[in-house]
């Protein structure tokens, strides 16, 4: 196993071209993210919704992360986007609805 997170909020995130996109994380993450933009990789990530049920999906959602990236530590040269199958976007669609957010 690559990480063993516990997310705790949702954010988004603003790519160097712009456009944004939404991830869940916690505040370790939310930090990095900051550093990243500070650093030019990123233009900039705001929280969205703190302190999220640790569901289920939540739970899953986890697992796959963390069987698949590293967690980035302060000396990081880039972003790196997660990217999802469509078997853990159910599960990712699935926190942003019960938590009143749309992707």
């Amino acid at each position: 196993m690559k990480s063993n997170e516990t997310f705790t909020l949702i954010q988004e995130i603003t790519r160097l071209d712009g456009t944004k996109y939404i991830e869940i994380g916690n505040m370790m993450m939310n930090g990095r993210a900051e550093l990243a933009a500070e650093r030019g990789y990123i233009k900039s990530v705001r929280i969205l919704q703190l302190n999220i049920s640790h569901s289920q999906h939540v739970i899953n959602y986890e697992k796959y992360i963390g069987e698949r990236y590293e967690m980035p530590d302060e000396s990081m040269t880039a972003w790196e986007e997660w990217q999802k199958d469509d078997r853990i976007m159910k599960e990712f669609n699935a926190i942003l609805h019960e938590n009143h957010i749309s992707g």
